[in-house]
């Protein structure tokens, strides 16, 4: 009996492995999930994330200077439809990218923020939080600083898509 129980547990351990995923289709690229993820846009980058020791908004903010370049360079007004205000708070540092996660969208797409108070504007990644339009948003840490928001406060930022 305690050969069979090692064995089932030797064999689940593997079922996190992409091998055993691939041969069962139960990888991250498969199911409802993987047809949700290909219709939905190429992330703004590839933003590596922040290293295991980082402490710092330097440190956790690891897009590239063409990255925030391109985030704060004026976009072409024409197409761009007002979704609304909000008060975003600072999501998580150690997400790497210049984001938005609201309830103003119901799908990853490409947008832009203002931020009333000093009027800078970013470009970056809409993402749904699944939470009511009037809930509340939280930004990446990169667009907070691109915006020159302060990180520890809550600003009303207009937002727009592109």
């Amino acid at each position: 009996m305690r050969k069979v129980f090692i064995i089932g547990f030797i064999a689940l351990a593997g079922c996190n492995s992409p091998e055993f995923q691939s041969i069962f289709g139960t990888g991250p690229d498969a199911g409802p999930d993987a047809a949700v993820a290909a219709a939905q846009p190429a992330p703004v980058g590839s933003v590596p994330p922040p290293p295991p020791g980082a402490r710092t908004a330097e440190e956790f903010d690891t897009t590239s200077a063409e990255e925030r370049a391109a985030a704060v360079a004026a976009p072409e007004p024409a197409g761009e439809r007002s979704l609304g205000t909000t008060i975003a708070s600072l999501g998580s540092p150690t997400e790497p990218g210049i984001w938005m996660r609201t309830g103003l969208v119901t799908q990853v797409s490409m947008g832009r923020v203002v931020y009333g108070a000093n009027g800078k504007s970013v470009t970056l990644e809409l993402r749904p939080s699944g939470g009511d339009p009037a809930a509340g948003s939280q930004i990446s840490l990169a667009a907070m600083r691109l915006l020159e928001a302060p990180l520890t406060g809550l600003p009303e930022l207009s937002v727009f898509a592109l």
